[in-house]
């Protein structure tokens, strides 16, 4: 069965694919700007709450 081609998801954008909005950059997986998020303890925090806020928001 041929599977469909995905589209990389911007962790940092929720829910909207990842643009290449970053020069260089091939995906998510060598974006400098999701560098910068995940390796950052605030911005990683914010990220999350950002995340549990959109998941809380889908449940109700």
């Amino acid at each position: 069965m041929p599977s469909r081609p995905t589209d990389p998801r911007c962790p940092i954008r929720l829910g909207e694919p990842c643009t290449l909005c970053v020069p260089g950059a091939t995906g998510p997986q060598d974006c400098g700007l999701v560098y910068l998020v995940k390796s950052d303890p605030e911005l990683r925090e914010e990220l999350a709450a950002r995340r549990r806020e959109r998941h809380d928001s889908r449940v109700d």
